[in-house]
This record gives structure tokens, C-alpha cells and sequence, in this order.
């Protein structure tokens, strides 16, 4: 798979803040980077640093007024689809170091308040068949619908609700995972099909000793995913955190496959 992405953020930055772009694709095993650019109109330069687990990066500025960012690249994506339900689970014991974090609950993710749930809805089941029981289970009960969530709504708030968009989605699936005892984490992406096209978000499941790409909103396979940050939940990898006030005029994001 071959994606072509072209992003555009324009934005008016009320007074002096700080400012954490994470828009780039990570180069990656699995997603090589056949050519990129990033062009940010802004005063200050840009500073950049390792994303979580040395996934990607981010870049760091301080902006006022007028800020505008333009990223395009070139991805080829060889990952293959794997069916997930035969792999087995890790005992806790077992796992890496660097995963454990990922079992834990987070601040959208509050695994800790669904075991029952996941007890009941899924007893029996672990490991793989557990993690396509839950991935069948959000897409079923869960519409898509924009604007039905903001930046405050947790995995129980989309839980109660039954709709929201693909970090809802993301979030559930994470929170129901560790709450079965598989590491997840939320991944930001880039992918063609998206619709709404925008910056896209879905979960990654640590199974049989490696992560597996999982979307529940069924809008993207785990072939055409270019990742771009992961992390515990959308606080990791939001594309763009402003500590201060901001103003959106224009926001665009274009993949296609070539």
C-alpha cells in the first residue's frame, strides 16, 4: 500500500503560547517513508523531540498570531492483515517492561471500571478471540456520528452514550482491552477511506509478543494505517496541543492511495 498525505492546519493563536505539533508519519518497520515535507509558517523555530516510546516525533515552538502548518509525504505501508483470534495472551508476568504501562487505566481510558463488563459480556475468552470479541462488539454497538463527543468525553462517557467518532471508538476499545488484561494502546494515524477525512485514531493490542492495529470503526484495515504517534490515550497523540487559547480557520487532511 501506497498513501499520499497532504495536511494543511491554519490556525490564530490568541496572545503567546506554547505549541506541540505531532503531525508527521513515523518511520517505521512497517511504513517507510518514501519522501516528506514539513513547512511551518511561524516565527519561532521549531524544536524536535522523540515521541512516546521513540515512536515519531514532535515538535515544539511558541507561536502568536498567525500559525500555519503544511505536511505532505509519500508512505509504503507492507503490513499484512493477520486473523487476530488465534494468537494467544501473554501472562501478566511475561510481559515487556515498556507494555506493562499500557495495562493500566489512563485519563480517557478507565480500564479499571469495566472488568465487570468485560467479566460477564466476554467470559471465557482471552487472549486473541478476546480482543475480536471486543473489536466486534464497539463497531456493533457504537454509531459513528460527528460531533457527538468533545475533548472531555472519556471511554465511559462514549460507553453510556453508544456513538461517537474514531477516538471514541479508540478509547473503548482500549479500556475494554486492559480491562480483559491485553495491553492497548491509542495510535494516531493517517488513512485512505476516512470519511470524514481527517486525522484518524484507532487502537494497537499486544498479542503473542508484538502490537496488532485494530479500528473498530471498520473504516480502515490495519494494511493501510500509517502511523504517526501512540501513546496512552488521545493525550499522547493529539496532532496539535496549544497551551493557551486558539482559533481554528483551516483545517484539511488529504490521503489517498497512489
Amino acid at each position: 500500500m501506497r498513501l499520499a498525505i497532504d495536511v494543511v492546519l491554519d490556525y490564530w493563536i490568541d496572545g503567546q503560547a506554547d505549541l506541540l505539533l505531532q503531525i508527521e508519519v513515523a518511520a517505521m518497520v512497517d511504513q517507510r517513508l518514501a519522501k516528506q515535507d514539513l513547512t511551518v509558517f511561524n516565527a519561532a523555530p521549531l524544536v524536535a523531540v522523540a515521541g512516546e516510546e521513540a515512536i515519531g516525533q514532535r515538535c515544539l515552538t511558541v507561536a502568536s498570531g498567525s500559525f500555519r502548518a503544511e505536511y505532505k509525504a509519500i508512505v509504503e505501508i507492507e503490513r499484512p492483515v493477520l486473523d487476530l483470534a488465534p494468537l494467544p495472551a501473554m501472562p501478566k508476568h511475561a510481559l515487556p517492561g515498556q507494555v506493562i504501562g499500557y495495562l493500566m487505566p489512563s485519563r480517557y481510558c478507565e480500564a479499571d471500571r469495566f472488568e465487570g463488563f468485560v467479566g460477564k459480556e466476554f467470559a471465557g475468552l482471552s487472549g486473541g478471540e478476546l480482543a475480536v470479541a471486543i473489536r466486534d462488539w464497539v463497531g456493533a454497538n457504537l454509531t459513528y456520528e460527528s460531533n457527538s463527543s468533545d475533548g472531555t468525553t472519556t471511554a465511559l462517557g462514549t460507553f453510556a452514550q453508544r456513538s461517537g467518532v474514531c477516538r471514541d471508538y479508540a478509547h473503548l476499545v482500549c479500556a475494554l482491552a486492559r480491562a480483559g488484561g491485553i495491553p492497548a494502546r491509542c495510535v494516531s494515524a493517517y488513512a485512505p477511506g476516512v470519511e470524514p477525512q481527517d486525522f484518524h485514531a484507532v487502537a494497537e493490542l499486544w498479542l503473542d509478543g508484538g502490537w496488532h492495529l485494530v479500528d473498530a470503526t471498520g473504516m480502515a484495515d490495519a494494511s493501510d494505517l500509517a502511523r504517526v504517534a501512540v501513546g496512552r490515550d488521545a493525550t499522547d497523540i493529539a496532532f496539535m496541543t496549544v497551551f493557551g487559547r486558539t482559533q481554528m480557520n483551516e483545517q484539511r487532511v488529504t490521503v489517498r492511495t497512489t
